[in-house]
């Protein structure tokens, strides 16, 4: 079988990889002794980066293209094999084809629940799946520290490590935004983007690039979804008094329906009153009541109600005072300067020192001025 080998290898001298499919990520090009003739050809197809290795050194990369390899396109490997003048004979080197092709669509979801604390539910499970898309970016990264000399490296490989990360991010995120649980199926978007600035970091560390990053689903426990589900049916029925009047009619023409007949429907209407009475109850409990207005105690300041004769604080009499006109008796308000019947005025001042006076007054409580 050496000798097998040793002879097809004389004969091969195209360096290519053909056999590209979307699980590997590396794979080196089989030679025999890793030996490689002056002149060989080398085919990178779209969508692959070859690298050379001399000796766990990374040389030379070559883009999608076809090389003739000689000394002027492997500069770096030309100087570690130490070719000052060219080289006419077989050398040793490996090859490393890479996929360099976006991986789309890759799954991620938690193996096991993740736990989350909830101000409405106290602890609570969560599941979560969703999808991501990543491509190589650092080369030297991916070859030193994850290959080796492996022939082959699978997205397997890597992506147990990646998705691992995910979870770990998801629940770190989850602590952060500090979501409640019944509004998680309305934060994806805010959820995913927090997500992606950190596993950008993440996917940097290994090589990578994330491309894209997509939180698909969260599935809550039972009781949480059956909250959601009656809160969503809440903001359907909108106004309760309608839809209890909605379910009695209901029930009153399913009971009319039922061979029962007269008595199914009476039972109808006395559920339906049943339910009126509870919803009219309920209104009134949670009808705020109406304030009372006051005033304001003349001797004490203390507030009591305008309806009130007497104070509650010192017992003064709060009866408005009510004065009559003068000249056709008829009652005005104490405030009044003039009699809305008679027109005549209610109040006068003194000629001396302006004191206001009452129109009867003969002399000024002031200044004794007779008026």
């Amino acid at each position: 079988m050496g000798l097998l080998n040793s002879l097809r290898a004389e004969f091969i001298d195209i360096i290519e990889w053909r056999d590209q499919t979307s699980d590997v990520l590396v794979y080196r090009f089989e030679r025999h002794d890793h030996e490689i003739k002056v002149g060989a050809q080398l085919i990178v197809r779209p969508g692959q980066r070859a690298v050379f290795v001399n000796e766990g050194k990374i040389a030379d990369i070559f883009n999608k293209g076809t090389y003739r390899l000689e000394t002027n396109n492997l500069p770096v490997l030309a100087t570690l094999k130490g070719w000052k003048y060219g080289f006419d004979s077989p050398f040793k080197a490996e090859v490393y084809f890479i996929n360099a092709t976006e991986l789309l669509d890759r799954k991620w979801g938690t193996t096991s629940p993740v736990m989350i604390r909830d101000a409405d539910f106290g602890a609570v499970r969560l599941r979560a799946r969703g999808n991501f898309a990543y491509k190589i970016a650092d080369t030297n990264e991916i070859i030193s520290r994850f290959v080796g000399s492996r022939g082959t490296f699978y997205t397997n490989d890597m992506e147990g490590q990646l998705r691992t990360r995910i979870i770990s991010s998801f629940s770190d995120t989850l602590g952060e935004l500090k979501i409640p649980a019944l509004d998680l199926l309305t934060q994806y978007d805010e959820i995913s983007a927090l997500m992606t600035e950190k596993l950008n970091e993440v996917f940097d560390e290994l090589g990578l690039e994330l491309l894209s990053f997509t939180l698909e689903n969260v599935d809550v426990p039972e009781m949480v979804q059956k909250a959601i589900d009656e809160r969503a049916s809440m903001g359907a029925v909108g106004n309760l008094n309608n839809y209890t009047k909605f379910q009695a009619a209901n029930a009153m023409r399913d009971a009319a329906d039922n061979e029962s007949g007269m008595a199914g429907g009476m039972m109808g209407m006395m559920v339906g009153g049943q339910l009126g009475g509870v919803m009219n109850v309920a209104s009134q409990q949670n009808t705020s009541p109406t304030p009372i207005a006051t005033v304001s105690c003349p001797k004490c300041g203390q507030a009591v109600s305008e309806n009130s004769k007497f104070c509650g604080g010192c017992g003064a009499d709060m009866t408005p005072k009510v004065n009559t006109c003068p000249k056709c008796s008829k009652p005005v308000s104490p405030s009044a300067k003039f009699c809305g019947e008679c027109g005549t005025a209610l109040s006068a001042t003194c000629k001396k020192c302006g004191e206001e006076l009452k129109p009867t007054a003969k002399f000024c409580p002031s200044c004794g001025t007779e008026q």
